[in-house]
């Protein structure tokens, strides 16, 4: 009998939403039209609907080149992706090679942003004004580079998944109602000092969390569901206030500093259908 893999994530990215993943799942619909993700991430959400089969079709964004072009490129040519990956090899000399490429071809593209995720420091995705990868090499005995029973588990799944490079609020407005959206933006920072936003060349700051406010009560008075993460401090509770919010504890271990690492507090935010009655959660 063969043996039916289930596609995880491919990518370890900084705030993977595995821990708290069932009380997301709780809160989306159990049959959904067409899922939208305007920041997909490492699609941890988009893995466990598709696996339980809750949507019909789904649309999958975000504003990272690089990493939209893992996902289009397993979607395109899985086979040549493990084959590049199967060729890397884990040492620093090789990082620090591999790091400095800029490759053309979507498939080395591809390979390389999943190499390098794989092999640098804590597995952190972050970049310079100039849009180029400055993570240093990190220090993993032995990662598993090339996983291909799973990235071609997600290649069946990304088949006809659409994937665009585009603004949260574009992707938004194509929602209706039978369709769902999960929002997991850049979050905002829990200090003066902290720093989310660096993972593209795109900043993220207030203004666009604003933006991305207005564009969730949008979504609600159009009776489309919709889930939002983001961090539990005054200014989101401020933004997101009148709507159904859940406070979530969650350990971060992607930072680049050990003792920013840990549990921390987030919020679950929920926008509902008019139609479905409403229970309150803390």
């Amino acid at each position: 009998m063969t043996r039916v893999v289930q596609a995880r994530p491919v990518l370890k990215w900084a705030g993977g939403k595995t821990q708290i993943l069932d009380q997301i799942l709780a809160r989306l619909p159990d049959r959904i039209d067409t899922f939208f993700e305007p920041f997909v991430g490492g699609a941890a959400v988009f893995f466990a609907l598709a696996a339980a089969g809750r949507f019909r079709r789904a649309v999958i964004a975000d504003k990272n080149p690089d990493l939209l072009a893992v996902y289009r490129a397993l979607q395109a040519d899985a086979e040549g992706v493990v084959r590049a990956l199967s060729g890397m090899k884990h040492s620093e000399s090789e990082f620090y090679r591999i790091r400095a490429l800029a490759p053309r071809g979507l498939v080395q593209r591809a390979a390389r942003v999943i190499y390098l995720n794989k092999t640098g420091y804590n597995g952190l995705y972050r970049v310079n004004r100039s849009g180029q990868f400055n993570v240093p090499f990190g220090r993993h005995k032995n990662p598993t580079l090339c996983d291909a029973e799973n990235l071609r588990a997600a290649a069946q799944v990304l088949a006809d998944v659409e994937i665009l490079e585009a603004d949260f609020e574009d992707v938004c407005r194509r929602a209706r109602p039978g369709d769902a959206v999960y929002l997991d933006p850049p979050y905002v920072p829990l200090s003066k000092t902290a720093n989310f936003t660096a993972y593209a060349r795109h900043p993220f700051g207030m203004d666009e969390h604003e933006r991305l406010a207005r564009a969730f009560a949008d979504l609600e008075r159009r009776r489309v569901d919709a889930v939002l993460s983001n961090s539990d401090t005054p200014e989101t509770r401020a933004l997101y206030r009148g709507f159904r919010a859940s406070r979530v504890k969650v350990a971060r271990n992607i930072n680049s500093r050990g003792t920013a690492r840990g549990p921390i507090n987030e919020l679950l935010v929920v926008a509902e259908r008019v139609t479905r009655p409403r229970s309150r959660a803390s």
